[in-house]
């Protein structure tokens, strides 16, 4: 039996841990430890009294797979079920999404005739593609960049463009350094198992990956028989790690400490201490729900492996929400995306009020939009992130909100994030990395879970059901 376990972070990961964990008896202790003045990490929003809500971080959660699955399964269990904001995927802001390719918007295509056809800013359909790659022969290396598996089995073209822009969407990351076996497992896994289309195989797993085992609740159902495409929630997604750490203060098996760092860490080969500021925790196992640098504060015996988790590089980037009185969009769908080649430092424009026109405020019509900058090219563009001011940030939103979507009045109100490192790089080799980490973690009998965005995805999905897997298997099922 596991006396105390003590997770260490109270992002949504960290909590998923706590909320695991308190559902087994096999635990007679858990202490949350948080260094921040709040939980949730990157779930942020922000919540006017006029009813507006913007969101900071990550601003809807797809339904699909058995990670799409748990993450509804303990939404339900949160008794959130009524605050769900689902868009299904015949919405426009599922339909409609745009790329800016050559100083103007482009729909992407969608459905049988913008396969056929040619549509720009694409110079042949794109089911030309898919031909292509029926004749090609699968790759040899162990792991291979994005931009290189889609250029050999799809063309130079698609990669350029498609493919540079949703690295940059979903990982503000360069798709010429990251690795397609650990941020786009089912292409990778496709073609190895000679699926004739790697392609098409990859977005009916992204869509539905089978995954795990994770049973259906309610709610999936529903999203299921709804054909959601994501959700939302009515107070924004920060109201999911408000649930769970109402969940835990009022369970009575959490501990919870924020403002509360760690020190430190030793270990006397049973257990723990952790230093804090001020004292010492002792625990019998860690759950390290922290970004991968952090728990590389381990003892200097155990630096291999500290060596190893330093190794996982981070980006920053800077999230503008602007507000504007009015509709002032040319175009309803989710956004767009700006490849690499068109503007280094803006990685995309999220239309906010389209998909979730509830979060706009009371009264008359106004339109939210959130700009995306930096990523890996932050430094390149904006300069040291300790020193960019906000200021400057605004500046370039407001913008390419005018150059881009042709909206010349000021927006009436506005918020600069900077998000410090949110978002792991999976560059290549990142599956080794961790192999030789589990190894590491095995060899050396240690009582060390590892969980959240650094190591096996960096959805809201992923982080949530790493830290159920960290819980699990600990405990067992719960």
């Amino acid at each position: 039996m596991q006396k105390t376990v003590a997770v260490l972070g109270g992002g949504i990961g960290g909590l998923s841990a706590c909320f695991h964990l308190s559902k087994s008896h096999q635990v007679s202790k858990i202490v949350l430890l948080e260094g921040d003045g709040r939980f949730g990490g990157w779930l942020s929003s922000t919540r006017r009294e006029d009813g507006a809500v913007f969101e900071h971080g990550p601003r809807g959660i797809r339904p699909a797979g058995a990670v799409g699955r748990n993450t509804l399964n303990m939404v339900e269990e949160l008794g959130l079920e009524s605050e769900v904001l689902p868009v299904t995927y015949n919405h426009v802001a599922s339909k409609n999404r745009y790329l800016y390719v050559g100083g103007q918007l482009h729909k992407m295509p969608s459905g049988l005739g913008g396969v056929l056809r040619t549509v720009p800013p694409f110079s042949r359909p794109l089911v030309q593609s898919g031909l292509k790659e029926i004749l090609i022969s699968r790759g040899k290396e162990e792991d291979e960049s994005v931009h290189s598996f889609v250029s050999r089995r799809l063309g130079t073209e698609l990669a350029d463009i498609a493919i540079d822009s949703l690295c940059r969407g979903v990982f503000a990351g360069d798709c010429r350094k990251l690795s397609v076996r650990s941020c786009l497992p089912p292409l990778y896994n496709a073609e190895k198992a000679r699926v004739p289309s790697s392609w098409e195989c990859c977005w009916a797993q992204v869509r539905e990956s089978p995954g795990p085992d994770v049973p259906p609740s309610t709610l999936t159902k529903r999203a299921a028989q709804e054909n959601w495409a994501q959700w939302s929630l009515k107070r924004g997604l920060q109201n999911l790690p408000e649930a769970l750490e109402e969940r835990m203060r009022n369970g009575g098996r959490v501990e919870v400490h924020k403002d509360t760092p760690v020190m430190g860490l030793s270990t006397n080969g049973t257990g723990w201490e952790i230093q804090l500021e001020v004292g010492t925790i002792k625990a019998d196992h860690i759950i390290a729900a922290l970004p991968a640098k952090v728990p590389a504060v381990l003892p200097v015996d155990l630096e291999p492996l500290s060596q190893q988790l330093r190794e996982i590089a981070t980006v920053t980037v800077a999230v503008v929400n602007l507000e504007y009185e009015g509709s002032v969009l040319p175009v309803t769908g989710f956004g767009h995306l700006v490849p690499s080649s068109e503007d280094r430092g803006l990685l995309g424009v999220v239309y906010d009020s389209v998909p979730f026109p509830q979060h706009n405020r009371t009264g008359g019509p106004t339109t939210r939009l959130t700009v995306m900058m930096g990523g890996a090219w932050f430094q390149e563009v904006f300069g040291n992130p300790e020193e960019v001011t906000e200021q400057l940030l605004l500046d370039r939103a407001t913008q390419a909100v005018t150059s881009h979507l042709g909206v010349t009045t000021l927006p009436i109100w506005s918020v600069v994030a900077l998000l410090k490192d949110c978002i792991p790089q999976y560059y290549l080799g990142h599956w080794k990395r961790l192999e030789n980490m589990r190894q590491y973690i095995r060899d050396h009998n240690l009582p060390l879970s590892l969980a959240g965005s650094s190591y096996d995805g960096v959805s809201v999905n992923d982080v949530i059901f790493s830290g159920r897997s960290a819980a699990e298997d600990l405990v067992g099922k719960v």
